[in-house]
């Protein structure tokens, strides 16, 4: 049985009781995946470590092999 029948079958149950309407599958995902990604950031100063965004690492990786977009060649004027 997939998600969306499962569903159903709880809508169909609820409406049948009365009770609250289960919610929808999918509704809270962005919300896991944004607490956890919130916990990711937060575990190192729990830990004691300093915190460090995600960004930076990827910034200075760019510093080091220069930005794609200096090493590109000027187009030829006609």
């Amino acid at each position: 049985m997939t998600a969306i029948e499962q569903y159903l079958v709880d809508t169909y149950r609820a409406c049948q009781q009365g009770a609250p309407m289960p919610p929808p599958p999918g509704r809270d995902d962005l919300a896991a995946l944004r607490e956890a990604r919130t916990y990711q950031r937060f575990r190192p100063v729990v830990e004691g470590r300093p915190a460090r965004h995600p960004w930076r690492a990827a910034l200075r990786g760019l510093g080091r092999l220069g930005s794609p977009l200096a090493r590109r060649t000027p187009p030829a004027d006609p």
